[in-house]
C-alpha cells in the first residue's frame, strides 16, 4: 500500500494521510474519495510521502479514486496552495474553488451530456411571421436558422431570459432536443474592427510575448477600444492553439460581452464560468475547459481557478473593481491570482482599467507591468462634456436640480436616452420622526432600515431584516414619519411624476431580482423602448448602450465623508465609469454631477479627464500616510455574539501580535477598534489591523499568528484574516 496525502474540505491548517493500492500510478491532484469520521469527502492528492507521522496501522485506505472528475491541473494545484498560503487559509478548503460544482461531495458525479436544440420544419414556418418587436426571439431563431443543433448552454448565454421562448418552441414542437455537434473544427476568420495606431501598438506586444510571461497594464480613457484589443489578443492565441481565460467583475457584464465575442470570433468555442449558472450548465463548462475543447473561457473571479491545458493570454477587465476581491472564505484578490497563474504557466496577462488600481498603477510606475496607453476615444466623438452643478438649491425638486431637469427634458425631446445614477436602492435611506428624531433602526444592525414604499415595508441591506412601515411613531405615537434621502424607487417616483409621458424603468439589485429581468431590460435599453433609467452601479460597469447620450450622478458627496482611505479611489472610478456610458456612438455625450463641493480636488480632475492627476495626488497621500500601495495590510476580523468574548479575545490577540511583531521587525500591530458596522446580523464586530512595510516579513509574522489564533481562538468567536483588505470596514 502506497501513502497518499489528501487536502480534505474542513477548516484544518493540515492535510491528512490514506493508504492506496500500490499497483495504481497516482499523480499529485488526483480526486479521492474518502472517510474522516462519520463522513464521507471528496479530497485531493496533493502529495505522495514516503512516510508519515501517523503510525500505518492506524490509517485508513481511500474508498475510492474519483474517476468520474478530472485531474486538478498542476499550476491550478499550485495556484490554489500559493493562494492557501498568502491569504492564510486551509488548503483542503482553497483546493474547493478548484473542484468543479457538483463534485465537492463525497457522491460521485453523473456524466451528463449538454443539452442541445435544433430547429423543426414547423419552427422554421413558424419563425418567419415573428412581429417585429419580437427582437429576442428572432435572435434565437438566427441563431437556430443553420439547421445545425446548438447548446443550450449557448443560447441562454446570449440571452439569458431565452429560457422560457425555448420553453415554449420546445412544447409547441418548433425545435426538438438534438445532440451536440460533434466537435466540428469551426473554420472562419475573426471579424475584428481596424485598429488605430494605439491598440495596433497594444496587440502587437501582447502577440510578441506569447511565450512568456509578461503583465501588461492596458491604461485606456473609457470608450478607448480596450475590449478590441484583448478580442485582436486572443484571436491570435487562438489560432495558435491556445485557450483565453477572459475575467469580468460582474455577472451582469457577461451576456452582452459574451455576445459581442461570438461577432468578433465566430469560429470560436466559449464558454461561461459564474456563479449564477445552474450547477449543472457549470458542470459543463468546467468539463469543456478541463478537456480543453473551450478556446475562450468568460467568467468571473471563480474562473481564475479553471482548468485550462493550452492556457495562452489571460485578461481582465476593469481589474481596479471591488468585485474582483472574495469577502468571505478564501478571500482572494482574482486579479493578483490571475497575474500569479500567468506566470506560473509562462504566458501574457492583461490587465485593462480606465481608473487602474493604485497597487497596478505602482506596480507600473516600478517597471514590474508593461504600461500600454490608448490615449484617444476609439469611436467618433470626443469624450462627454462634463458639468458639476449644485446638489441644493430653491429650484430643485425630489432632489432633482433644474439644470439636471432641463437637460433631461431636452433628452427626451430629442429622442435620447438618459440615465440617472444614484447608488441608493430603495425609497429612501432612513425613516424619521418628525416630533421626537426617532429613527428607524435594524435591531440585528447598527444600520438603519431603508424604506422600501413599493412593498410597504423596512428593509435592512445588510442582514435582510424585513418590518412593515409603523403608521405612527414607536416612540411617541407621532404619525408625521418622515422618509429622508433618496433612494432608486423615490427618484424613479419623482421622474413618472416629472416626465409622464417618458418610458421609465429603474434597474438595482431589487427591480432585477426576478432571473431574466435584468436581460429582459438590457434588451429594451438596446431597443430604445425606454427613455430614461434610474440605476445603481451595475448599470454602470462595461455596458454599451447607443442610445444614451446623457447621465446625471446624484449623491456622489457621500463618499467624500468616508473614513475608508480608498473612497476618493473609488469614486473618481465609478464616475469616470459613469460617465463613459454617455455618447458612445456618434452622438455627443453630458454628463451632470450634482456636489456641495464643486471645488474638491477630485471633481476638479474628473472635469479635466485627468486620472494622472488624481492618481499622484492619491500616491502622493498614501506614501505620506504609509498606506497601500506603499505598504502592505491585513485584519484579523471577528465577531461574537457577545461584545465581552470580542474584547477579551482581541485583547488576547493584540498582545500575543505585538510580542512577535517584535521578533520579526517591520510590522505593526494596531489597537483592536469596531468595525465601522459595529453589529451585523446580530454579530458584534471588531478587528486588528496590521501593517507591514513589506510582504515578506508580513507573511511570516501571519503565519506565525495564525498559529497561536487557531490554539487560542475561543468557540464562542468567529475570526479569520483578511490579507490586502480592500474595505476597512
Amino acid at each position: 500500500m502506497k501513502l497518499l496525502r489528501v487536502a480534505l474540505p474542513v477548516p484544518v491548517f493540515r492535510e491528512f494521510d490514506y493508504l492506496a493500492p500500490a499497483a495504481e500510478a497516482v499523480l499529485p491532484g488526483r480526486c479521492v474519495r474518502v472517510r474522516l469520521g462519520p463522513r464521507r469527502l471528496l479530497g485531493v492528492v496533493v502529495d505522495l510521502p514516503l512516510e508519515s507521522p501517523v503510525p500505518r496501522a492506524t490509517l485508513l485506505a481511500i474508498d475510492s479514486y474519483a474517476d468520474d472528475l478530472p485531474q486538478v491541473p498542476p499550476d491550478v494545484l499550485a495556484l490554489a496552495r500559493f493562494a492557501a498560503d498568502y491569504y492564510q487559509y486551509p488548503l483542503g478548503l482553497a483546493l474547493q474553488h478548484a473542484v468543479p460544482p457538483r463534485g465537492r461531495q463525497g457522491a460521485p458525479l453523473r456524466a451528463e451530456k449538454p443539452a442541445a436544440y435544433r430547429l423543426t420544419a414547423a419552427g422554421a414556418a413558424g419563425l418567419r411571421n415573428l412581429p417585429a418587436r419580437a427582437s429576442r426571439q428572432a435572435q434565437l431563431a438566427a441563431a437556430l436558422a443553420g439547421g445545425q443543433s446548438i447548446a443550450r448552454a449557448e443560447l441562454l448565454a446570449n440571452s439569458p431570459a431565452a429560457g422560457a421562448v425555448l420553453a415554449r418552441w420546445l412544447a409547441s414542437g418548433w425545435i426538438e432536443l438534438a445532440a451536440p455537434e460533434q466537435d466540428p473544427e469551426r473554420e472562419g476568420t475573426a471579424l475584428l474592427p481596424d485598429l488605430n495606431a494605439a491598440q495596433a501598438t497594444a496587440v502587437q506586444a501582447i502577440v510578441a510575448a506569447a511565450a512568456s510571461f509578461q503583465t501588461f497594464l492596458l491604461h485606456g480613457v473609457t470608450a478607448s477600444g480596450k475590449t478590441e484589443v484583448y478580442l485582436s489578443a486572443a484571436a491570435a492565441a487562438i489560432a495558435r492553439g491556445q485557450q483565453v481565460l477572459m475575467l469580468v467583475p460582474e455577472i451582469n457584464l457577461t451576456p452582452q460581452l459574451a455576445d459581442r465575442i461570438r461577432r468578433a470570433l465566430p469560429f470560436a468555442r466559449i464558454v461561461l464560468l459564474h456563479s449564477n449558472l445552474p450547477d449543472a450548465q457549470r458542470l459543463v463548462a468546467w468539463r469543456q475547459a478541463a478537456e480543453g475543447d473551450a478556446q475562450f473561457v468568460l467568467g468571473t473571479r471563480l474562473a481564475v481557478f479553471a482548468p485550462l491545458p493550452r492556457l495562452g493570454l489571460v485578461v481582465v477587465d476593469e481589474e481596479h473593481d471591488m468585485s474582483y476581491k472574495q469577502q468571505d472564505g478564501l478571500r482572494y484578490v482574482a486579479r493578483d491570482l490571475a497575474v500569479y497563474r500567468a506566470r506560473l504557466r509562462g504566458v501574457p496577462v492583461v490587465l485593462g482599467s480606465a481608473t487602474p488600481a493604485m497597487e497596478t498603477l505602482w506596480q507600473a510606475r516600478a517597471g514590474r507591468y508593461l504600461l500600454l496607453p490608448l490615449p484617444e476615444r476609439a469611436i467618433a466623438g470626443a469624450p462627454p462634456a462634463i458639468r458639476l452643478v449644485p446638489q441644493r438649491d430653491k429650484q430643485t425638486i425630489g432632489g432633482i436640480a433644474a439644470a439636471l431637469r432641463a437637460a433631461l427634458a431636452a433628452n427626451l425631446a430629442r429622442g435620447e436616452q438618459s440615465l440617472l445614477f444614484i447608488n441608493r436602492r430603495g425609497y429612501a435611506p432612513s425613516l424619521l420622526c418628525a416630533a421626537c428624531a426617532w429613527a428607524a433602526q435594524c435591531h440585528r444592525c447598527s444600520a438603519r432600515l431603508v424604506v422600501h414604499l413599493g412593498e410597504q415595508c423596512l428593509r435592512c441591506h445588510h442582514c435582510g431584516h424585513e418590518e412593515p412601515v409603523p403608521r405612527a411613531c414607536p416612540r411617541c405615537g407621532d404619525q408625521d414619519l418622515l422618509p429622508l434621502g433618496f433612494g432608486t424607487q423615490r427618484l424613479e417616483g419623482v421622474l413618472r411624476e416629472l416626465f409622464p409621458a417618458a418610458r421609465i424603468a429603474r434597474v438595482d439589485a431589487d427591480s432585477t431580482r426576478r432571473k431574466g429581468t435584468w436581460a429582459s431590460l438590457l434588451q429594451a435599453i438596446l431597443d430604445r423602448e425606454l427613455d430614461i433609467l434610474v440605476g445603481t452601479q451595475m448599470m454602470v460597469k462595461g455596458h454599451d448602450f447607443p442610445g444614451l447620450t446623457l447621465v446625471g450622478v446624484l449623491g456622489a458627496d457621500n463618499a467624500l465623508y468616508s473614513a475608508d482611505f480608498r473612497a476618493t479611489e473609488r469614486l473618481f472610478a465609478q464616475l469616470t465609469q459613469v460617465s463613459g456610458r454617455a455618447g458612445r456612438a456618434d452622438l455627443p455625450g453630458e454628463v451632470i454631477i450634482q456636489t456641495d463641493f464643486p471645488a474638491h480636488p477630485l471633481y476638479q480632475s474628473l472635469l479635466r479627464h485627468d486620472y494622472e492627476a488624481h492618481a499622484e495626488s492619491l500616491l502622493a497621500e498614501r506614501r505620506q500616510l504609509e498606506l497601500p500601495p506603499c505598504s502592505r495590510l491585513a485584519l484579523l476580523r471577528a465577531e461574537a455574539a457577545q461584545r465581552s468574548a470580542i474584547e477579551s479575545f482581541l485583547a488576547a490577540a493584540h498582545a500575543e501580535g505585538q510580542e512577535l511583531a517584535r521578533e520579526s521587525g517591520g510590522v505593526r500591530v494596531f489597537p483592536a477598534v469596531a468595525a465601522r458596522m459595529a453589529r451585523r446580523a446580530g454579530f458584534e464586530r471588531a478587528h486588528i489591523l496590521v501593517q507591514s512595510a513589506a510582504m515578506r516579513p508580513l507573511q511570516d509574522f501571519l503565519g506565525a499568528w495564525r498559529a497561536w489564533l487557531v490554539d487560542n481562538a475561543p468557540r464562542n468567536v468567529r475570526w479569520a484574516l483578511d490579507v490586502d483588505p480592500q474595505e476597512l470596514d
